[in-house]
């Protein structure tokens, strides 16, 4: 037995999850988690219909995430490294989402000649397909919430202007922790 299953006692069993504290925010804090969980549905919800959409066309050897990093990717060339500089994909797994991308034929890898260490990414013309057509799809979405009135009360750009804030604000967050 080890000190730290000495250490350790049995959790008390809850019947239910406590209510969060307000922190003194109750006027902020509520709306900022619900936004928080809409943005986690929204994104789980995009990865799904990129699913569909993709088994409708019969293309099951992608991910979702995958095809969302080939559509970010658009026309650059980049480093590994630069992906997730540049926002096009923020997962901790690049290295090996590349690699499987080069072994489906959608990436191609190329050294850097300056730098033997880095490597270079760009799309093949199996990887534009793929980029082409998520873009169709998040053309006709676009097209079907405008024609709905969705994105006009309060205007999308509005909506982006406030998120762009909020982004900016958790990365100024995780650079000045240390």
């Amino acid at each position: 037995m080890t000190r730290f299953a000495v250490l350790k006692t049995a959790a008390p069993v809850q019947s239910a999850p406590a209510p969060p504290a307000d922190y003194g925010l109750p006027d902020v804090l509520e709306p900022y988690l619900e936004s928080l969980q809409i943005l986690d549905r929204l994104h789980r919800l995009m990865l799904d219909l990129i699913k569909d959409d993709f088994e409708r066309l019969g293309l099951t050897d992608l991910t979702p995430v995958q095809a969302l990093l080939l559509y970010n990717l658009g026309t650059a060339e980049v480093s590994a490294g630069e992906l997730r500089s540049r926002g096009m994909y923020q997962g901790s797994n690049r290295s090996y989402k590349l690699k499987k991308l080069g072994e489906l034929g959608y990436v191609h890898h190329q050294r850097c000649d300056l730098d033997r260490r880095s490597v270079r990414i760009r799309l093949t013309p199996q990887g534009e397909e793929i980029r082409d057509t998520v873009g169709r799809m998040f053309a006709r979405h676009a097209e079907g919430l405008q024609a709905s009135g969705v994105l006009d009360d309060p205007p999308i750009r509005l909506v982006n202007l406030q998120w762009r804030r909020v982004e900016r604000f958790w990365a100024d967050q995780i650079r000045y922790i240390y």
